[in-house]
């Protein structure tokens, strides 16, 4: 199987055994965003303005008009046309925006907190932008070009009147030198009305100072991203991706062993078999009728998620042939007469009941006595007459410290293991025959008996 499967597949066991859990942090992550957009980041709104800048521009030119919209000149006038109370040019400055698009359109943004709003400062602000634009265009900054400007027309105004008294007072005859000198004044006129149009048109800020606002800006129907919706789905997602990688980073560093071997030597013991319980047991589950345990069991995290899903195994005759398997194994190691103490981690319950079965299987040879052994503060009982221990345990559900815990606490009382049982979860199938006892009775009848009586 690939990575990319194996990937797949923890991806989906932590969708189907954690999806309470996921739910509800989504649902948290959902509130989050919509604190951020109530608190942080509440809804805003922007109109748009175009402005028409005709003639030919150059592209340095365009940009050139941008700065100039988004100038402290142009939004400090903006703010005082407005006058809304509170907000300076400074506080509008972050709410404008422009730039340049095709067909020599420069097209304004203004963002705020209602439509109405935002396309008042969008509309003032090109409003501005253009009276502002024609001011630097026309050189109306300039006093003295202007009185220069008004000067010229004049002179020319007044050389167009003496040509008129020159030509009037020239002889009115029809002489040659008459003609000519009539005809030589309206030659100077004529060029020089010529040239005066020909400055005119040539002059740059009078052909582009004709800016044109496209009208008023659309009032926004709907705010600008990202929006409360927008802010709550985000929050959710985030929510249940964090949770689902954090469920991932915590099967990977996790510390629990999940092979024979690595259990086996944790335990400093050998390894004697496998062993299956039928039916998806609730492995490693803390016991408890408190507040904690409650909520935990709501949210679905008092189980393992990480543990594979049992695969399908064959009927009972199968599965208590593993157990006489492990059985015999024992009698072959021990000499006779064979006793000894079934060690099982306290709230493994896997383990609990494979233990019971294990000692149903083997009846009095060997003799077992099963006892549940806290992880956090184990303590085995004394030795008795027990030749040493067997250790029965689930799979990834403990960690080689708490394992070797363990195996000091049946130091201390004597006993030395003498193998490790590892038990595991399994489909069942329907039995062979309608005459043999359920597992539910034969656990019960081991996990009772063996653990009173055979201790006497």
């Amino acid at each position: 199987m690939s990575d990319d499967t194996i990937r797949l597949v923890t991806i989906g066991r932590i969708l189907r055994r954690r999806w309470r859990l996921l739910a509800v942090l989504a649902v948290v992550g959902a509130l989050f965003g919509y604190g951020t957009s109530v608190l942080l980041l509440p809804p805003r709104y922007t109109a748009e303005a175009s402005v028409l800048l005709p003639g030919q521009w150059e592209e340095r030119e365009l940009l050139t008009q941008v700065d100039i919209a988004t100038s402290s000149t142009v939004v400090d006038r903006v703010a005082a046309t407005l006058g809304w109370k509170g907000v300076s040019g400074a506080d509008l400055r972050d709410q404008v925006s422009a730039k340049a698009d095709d067909g020599n359109i420069i097209k304004i943004s203004g963002t705020a907190d209602t439509p109405e709003r935002a396309q008042r400062l969008s509309d003032q602000v090109a409003q501005q932008f253009v009276t502002f634009a024609v001011r630097i265009a026309g050189g109306s900054t300039d006093p003295e070009a202007d009185t220069a400007t008004e000067a010229l027309r004049k002179q020319v105004a007044e050389t167009n009147r003496r040509i008129t008294d020159l030509a009037k007072a020239a002889d009115p005859g029809q002489t040659v030198e008459g003609v000519q000198a009539r005809t030589e004044l309206e030659g100077l006129r004529t060029g020089l009305q010529d040239a005066m149009k020909k400055l005119e048109e040539a002059n740059p800020a009078t052909a582009k100072a004709s800016l044109v606002v496209m009208g008023p800006a659309p009032r926004p129907t709907g705010a600008a991203a990202p929006t409360r919706t927008q802010l709550i789905a985000a929050g959710a997602l985030l929510f249940f991706l964090l949770a689902v990688v954090g469920h991932l980073a915590a099967a990977r560093v996790s510390r629990r062993l999940r092979t024979d071997p690595e259990i086996a030597a944790a335990l400093g013991s050998p390894f004697l078999g496998t062993v299956d319980v039928p039916g998806e047991r609730r492995g490693h589950r803390p016991e408890g009728r408190g507040s904690r345990t409650r909520l935990r069991r709501l949210l679905g995290i008092d189980t393992r998620w990480d543990i594979p899903t049992p695969q399908r195994s064959g009927d009972e005759a199968e599965r208590r042939i593993r157990y006489r398997r492990v059985c015999a194994r024992l009698r072959d190691q021990l000499p006779a007469p064979r006793r000894l103490l079934v060690v099982v981690p306290e709230g493994d319950e896997v383990a609990r009941l494979a233990a019971g079965q294990l000692a149903a299987e083997a009846t009095s040879d060997p003799l077992l006595r099963v006892v549940e052994v806290s992880v956090d503060r184990p303590i085995v009982p004394d030795r008795d007459t027990e030749s040493g221990a067997l250790a029965v345990l689930s799979a990834g559900s403990w960690t080689a410290r708490e394992l070797a815990g363990i195996a000091e606490a049946c130091a201390d009382g004597g006993h030395e293991l003498v193998g490790v049982v590892v038990a595991g979860t399994v489909r069942p199938r329907p039995a062979r025959t309608a005459d043999r006892p359920s597992d539910e009775a034969t656990l019960a009848l081991a996990v009772h008996g063996h653990a009173t009586g055979d201790s006497a």
